[in-house]
């Protein structure tokens, strides 16, 4: 939509007054205001103020106005001087109180359409805010969503690291047991016990030796067969689609070592 078409069609929109409207004050919750809307808010504050005790004002006025005149009404017959210096006075405060309603009128026609040029100034400002941040929002969005895809790489290829150092622990430990024996090997577990046979989610924290011995003695008749070696070439084989840039093949060999 070209320029001239815009402002004519916003021309034609009347726009409720955003300060009364609690929803337009919520737009602003979480970043608060800036300070160009805050003025504006100001005038338009200021001006409905104003507005309002205009209205006071003339309501007054013309109650004051109606009492005058009867009072003028009331003594124009009179004759003697006090009954004319009263005549005069209320005749002055009359002429006074018609100017300041011709005033107050004045000033009350201009009034509305000062504060809605106001509002639409609000109104304007508002939308710039509001439009850069749907704008910043959504190049935020859009880089946290990249972050997040590439977490979800790095995790795949991750949970395929840990499947092979696990399973490569147990082909190690069981080909140790078939090369030198299990009583080899128990003497030698006693020496090295910073190491976990198993699935290291399992790894209990308060009773790792202990644990970390049973497994070894389970391993003893691990048959290598039963690993799901295909499963684990698959999962690689999907990260490796997934991003092309890094090769994993040599890590997931170990674990084809065993087929």
């Amino acid at each position: 939509m070209g320029e001239r078409d815009f402002s004519g069609a916003l021309s034609k929109i009347k726009v409720p007054m955003l300060i009364l409207d609690q929803k337009w004050h919520r737009l602003f919750a979480l970043g608060g205001k800036p300070d160009v809307v805050k003025e504006l808010e100001s005038k338009e504050s200021d001006l409905l103020k104003r507005e309002a005790e205009l209205k006071k004002e003339l309501k007054d006025l013309k109650k004051v106005k109606e009492t005058l005149m009867a009072s003028v009404m009331s003594n124009m017959e009179g004759t003697s001087d006090l009954v004319s210096k009263k005549l005069d006075e209320d005749k002055r405060l009359l002429e006074e109180c018609k100017q300041r309603i011709e005033s107050a009128e004045d000033e009350l026609k201009d009034l509305p359409s000062v504060t809605e040029d106001t509002n639409r100034e609000l109104m304007m400002a508002t939308m710039d805010f509001c439009y850069d941040k749907l704008r910043t929002n959504s190049q935020e969005a859009e880089e946290i969503t990249n972050w997040i895809k590439d977490i979800r790489v790095q995790l795949k290829k991750n949970v395929i690291r840990k499947h092979n150092r696990e399973i490569n622990n147990k082909e190690i430990y069981s080909y140790m047991h078939d090369v030198f024996g299990m009583e080899v090997l128990n003497l030698f577990d006693l020496q090295n016990e910073d190491f976990y046979l198993g699935i290291a989610d399992d790894k209990p924290e308060d009773k790792q030796n202990a644990e970390s011995k049973e497994k070894a003695s389970d391993l003893s008749n691990v048959n290598l067969e039963d690993v799901d070696l295909d499963a684990i070439a698959k999962e690689t084989k999907e990260v490796k689609e997934d991003d092309s840039e890094e090769n994993i093949s040599e890590e997931a060999a170990v674990a084809d070592k065993s087929e």
